[in-house]
């Protein structure tokens, strides 16, 4: 029956349907926006899911070990996977020469160290303080993350993300690695659909130098482990893991025109950093202005055998602290406050342990004799938090 033949009490209780029917719609749609916005306003609590329960295809049923019966390779990846992210990121390139500017993005990889979001990672993959992150956990889940600090000299960054009951990883000591020892990299090789991505070899050398070009410019990273587990472009920023599931290197450059070398920055680098974080909940980078050599590196320019053990001073910051404490060329380097110092990587991480602000004592031998110099640290005036 059309609406105009009905009666007008007729017509008046059927608008008054449509007007009860109309609310409830829209206070109903209300009610799931003001759910959907309560929810994204709760900090994000892990709950581990099998990752493949994400992927949309048939699975083959899971078959449960008991984890002792697992090979060493094995246990150890199994330890340390839940601690693994995925990073996507985007930024915007600003061109030069007149070219217009451009959007990149990118994937790497990277690990928790705090249960409350701390994920540590390369300066290479999380790009910039401004750049757009997103964290890929084991579970799957996907969570905004936010760039706290990066060093492109050590290639380290930090990222936080706004959660709770993470799964950390276990940092190993870098200083006991011993070249033979298994080594497993763990990581996203070629791109999110390669998540988890594990390789092992062994630890081939340490305290390798190499060259590595960047956005910044050429830079010389030092004291690398390197390896022959399979490091490819995605797994920058994962860990490296000895036999023990801990973590003992961040993965960070390969060689492209050899197989089977690859190289991680030591964890030991990264601790005074992360404790910084953990304490304070962020990290001034504190800077001495020197560069040095260790003493093999020193032994080929100075074709002596009368080399000591410490960092050769080659280059001075003219604005820098360590200049304006009276540290000249050639001097070396063996102790930052009471830390013995043998290499530039050891210097930086007892550098790293203090603060900007902080005097601290540095001994030096200038024509084999041994003095007491004080230094103040200084910010970085290159490197920025936010």
């Amino acid at each position: 029956m059309h609406l105009i033949n009905l009666s007008y009490k007729k017509r008046r209780l059927i608008f008054a349907y449509i007007i009860i029917a109309l609310a409830m719609v829209f206070l109903s749609s209300c009610d799931i926006t003001q759910l959907r916005d309560s929810k994204d306003q709760k900090q994000y609590q892990y709950r581990e899911t099998p990752y493949s329960q994400h992927i949309q295809a048939p699975q083959t049923p899971q078959i449960t070990r008991n984890p002792d019966q697992l090979g060493g390779v094995a246990l150890a990846t199994q330890r340390v996977r839940p601690s693994v992210v995925g990073i996507s990121t985007y930024h915007v390139q600003q061109g030069s020469y007149g070219m217009e500017s451009q959007s990149v993005e990118g994937v790497g990889s990277g690990f928790i160290v705090s249960s409350d979001g701390y994920i540590l990672t390369n300066d290479h993959v999380a790009v910039s303080l401004d750049a757009e992150i997103w964290v890929i956990l084991h579970n799957g889940d996907e969570l905004e993350g936010k760039v706290l600090w990066t060093d492109p000299t050590l290639d380290l960054a930090m990222i936080k993300v706004d959660a709770t009951g993470l799964p950390a990883a276990e940092l190993g000591d870098s200083s006991q690695l011993i070249v033979g020892e298994l080594a497993i990299a763990i990581g996203t090789p070629l791109g999110l659909q390669f998540q988890h991505t594990t390789t092992a070899g062994i630890v081939s050398a340490l305290d390798r130098t190499v060259e590595v070009g960047t956005e910044r410019g050429q830079n010389f990273m030092e004291d690398l482990i390197q390896t022959d587990a399979s490091i490819n472009p995605g797994n920058s920023g994962g860990p490296l893991v000895n036999i023990d599931g801990q973590i003992i290197g961040i993965n960070t450059v390969k060689v492209v025109s050899a197989e089977g070398i690859g190289f991680a920055i030591p964890i030991n680098v990264a601790k005074p950093v992360i404790q910084h974080f953990f304490e304070e909940g962020e990290f001034v980078t504190p800077y001495i202005g020197v560069v040095g050599y260790d003493k093999d590196i020193a032994h080929y320019y100075k074709q002596t055998d009368s080399l000591v053990e410490g960092v050769y001073v080659v280059s001075l910051d003219p604005q820098g602290p360590a200049y304006k404490s009276g540290i000249k060329m050639n001097d070396i380097i063996t102790r930052v406050a009471d830390m013995p110092v043998t290499k530039m990587l050891e210097l930086r991480t007892a550098v790293y342990t203090h603060h900007v602000g902080d005097v601290v004592k540095l001994i030096v031998i200038r024509d084999r004799k041994e003095m007491e110099i004080e230094m103040t640290l200084e910010q970085n005036p290159v490197l920025t938090v936010k």
